[in-house]
């Protein structure tokens, strides 16, 4: 189970939505696990995450991404997201050379990430699939509001501020790459994915 794994959207925008966490085990491996959770950026950052994380300092639209390296303890968790498989097949391949012994969750479509993972000779552990959303689902936002609240794991991002940003960028107040900075801020692991945000931002508010 992971924070990543119930974002919602179709399979052309999930299509460029990958995030990645890495953690270590608790009581098992956390001694010495800050320096290769910051190994594990490091690796990430090379391949140009459109934003990364420490679930207990926040991302890179909140804080210096070499600050946030250096002080990564050991029983924190670290993300990042890309927007380009061919970039995340790059970052499981320089990974598994570095076999730093962390856990490492790759979320996203589900036959995009095997065929990743193939092509660098790495094997599944486990896949988590979501099962939707039960409940009074008449009382969620929209369902292109939701497409972007998703992407914070942790419901940082509120669906009022989505709305907000959405008008905003309509009376032509703001623009979708702006709006959609602001709206990664909040979210404390860094899993927000702004480029796709700009996207669902633009089109929403095209209609």
């Amino acid at each position: 189970m992971t924070h990543s794994l119930h974002r919602l959207g179709t399979s052309e925008n999930l299509s460029h939505d990958y995030p990645l966490i890495c953690m270590a085990a608790h009581g098992m491996n956390e001694e010495g696990a800050a320096g290769k959770m910051g190994k594990f950026l490091e690796i990430c950052r090379r391949h140009g995450p459109v934003n990364f994380g420490d679930m207990k300092q926040g991302s890179i639209f909140v804080h210096d991404a070499d600050d946030i390296i250096r002080n990564i303890t050991n029983t924190t968790l670290v993300q990042c997201v890309f927007d380009d498989i061919k970039k995340v097949e790059a970052v499981l391949r320089d990974l598994r050379e570095a076999d730093l012994g962390l856990s490492v969750v790759v979320s996203g479509l589900t036959d995009a990430a095997r065929e990743c993972c193939q092509k660098v000779g790495l094997e599944i552990h486990t896949v988590s699939q979501s099962l939707g959303i039960w409940g009074k689902t008449s009382r969620l936002p929209s369902r292109e509001v939701l497409e972007i609240t998703t992407m914070c794991g942790h419901g940082m991002t509120s669906s009022s501020l989505v709305e907000k940003m959405i008008e905003d960028i309509k009376k032509g107040k703001n623009s979708p790459q702006k709006a959609a900075e602001k709206l990664a801020k909040p979210c404390e692991c860094g899993i927000f994915n702004p480029s796709r945000a700009a996207e669902l931002l633009a089109a929403a508010a095209a209609k």
